[in-house]
């Protein structure tokens, strides 16, 4: 269960569910998309909203404005069709973003169009939990088997100070709920911030002593528009790696299907901690997936200079050669890296707008 500020952890006891709607098999004509450096993708992150609820102050400081040009998010037809698509090119892992993913009514029912659609193995969700309380057994029902929740802060007023809202109670209520609906993989989201969140490493590696989750610490990315957020709150990963190693955690080899965070293990905790590092070496070598705006737009690097509309490819699912073949056609402009070292970040005005 989650770890309530200033209390103890408790033990959880996770009771087996039945993996209801979710599909294993390989769709037996899919391929695999591979780009000029050789890298194969499998991995979706699907925006279906750039709406969000909370006011986080890396993200969204004066909360979500939609713009009076902006298109409507993709419909789900349109999302669905989507899914199909990347499926038939290879991809088995699906991950619904926002914005807020859960602020869209029909969530429920593109979790199941996922999770049904032939080749998709892995159906995942990143939430700020604010809803998660009451929908995490519908979620597992619809077939979600991975969740993310962003959890900036274990400290009440810290948490209402990053992210706008004073609901951490409600948040690690719905990770207790989303355990207790046995959803396979629970993770937690923190961005690195210096002078703010760093001070609870001890607390948040005290969840994982009891608890089979794995915290996520993300180094804070620049963009267009946190120039002097990120100047002020900016803590390289390396500095969290030196603390876990010396504190006995071990980093794990990584598996198929793998992230870009790297997981470290410690005996004596069911849990795990991981760290995703954009700003370190090699970060893009690994790299294995691709990104669609909630417009249909495909952004071939989180810090890439422009999208491209996959959304007149969706509006029937008879134009799937098609999509196919302009996928593969864009795959081959993928770029070898980002280019945040050298102080370009691309057309990303903040990370609500193509899910991070």
């Amino acid at each position: 269960m989650a770890v309530r500020p200033s209390q103890p952890s408790r033990k959880l006891v996770i009771k087996p569910k039945a993996n209801r709607g979710i599909k294993t098999s390989v769709h037996p004509q899919s391929t695999q998309l591979t780009d000029p450096q050789g890298r194969r993708f499998h991995y979706l992150r699907l925006s279906i909203t750039d709406a969000c609820n909370f006011r986080c102050s890396y993200c969204l400081p004066e909360g979500y404005l939609k713009r009076a040009d902006a298109p409507e998010p993709l419909s789900h037809p349109e999302i669905a069709n989507l899914i199909a698509g990347f499926a038939e090119a290879g991809f088995w892992k699906v991950r619904l973003t926002g914005g807020e993913p859960t602020v869209r009514r029909d969530l429920l029912q593109i979790i199941e169009t996922a999770a049904r659609t032939p080749g998709v193995r892995e159906v995942a969700l990143t939430t700020n939990g604010s809803r998660l309380r009451s929908l995490a057994g519908d979620f597992r029902r619809a077939g979600l088997t991975s969740l993310n929740v962003s959890v900036d802060s274990l400290d009440p007023e810290r948490f209402t100070e990053i992210s706008g809202q004073p609901r951490l109670a409600e948040v690690l209520e719905g990770i207790d709920a989303a355990f207790e609906a046995g959803i396979p993989s629970i993770k937690v989201n923190a961005v690195l911030l210096k002078g703010l969140n760093e001070l609870e490493l001890d607390r948040f590696i005290a969840w994982t002593r009891d608890t089979p989750i794995s915290i996520r610490f993300i180094e804070l990315m620049r963009t267009n528009r946190n120039a002097e957020y990120f100047e002020t709150y900016s803590l390289s990963a390396g500095e969290i790696q030196l603390r876990l190693a010396r504190a006995g955690w071990v980093a794990r080899p990584k598996t198929e299907g793998d992230g870009p965070a790297i997981e470290y293990t410690r005996p004596g905790h069911l849990g795990r901690i991981g760290v995703i590092a954009p700003y370190s070496r090699d970060f893009c070598a690994s790299c294995n997936r691709l990104r669609v705006s909630s417009q249909g737009g495909l952004r071939l690097c989180l810090f890439g200079e422009k999208d491209f509309s996959l959304r007149s490819l969706l509006r029937s699912p008879e134009q799937k050669d098609e999509l196919l073949a302009t996928l593969q056609e864009l795959i081959g402009r993928k770029p070898d890296s980002h280019l945040l070292h050298q102080g370009i970040y691309g057309s990303t005005r903040n990370l609500a707008d193509i899910g991070g």
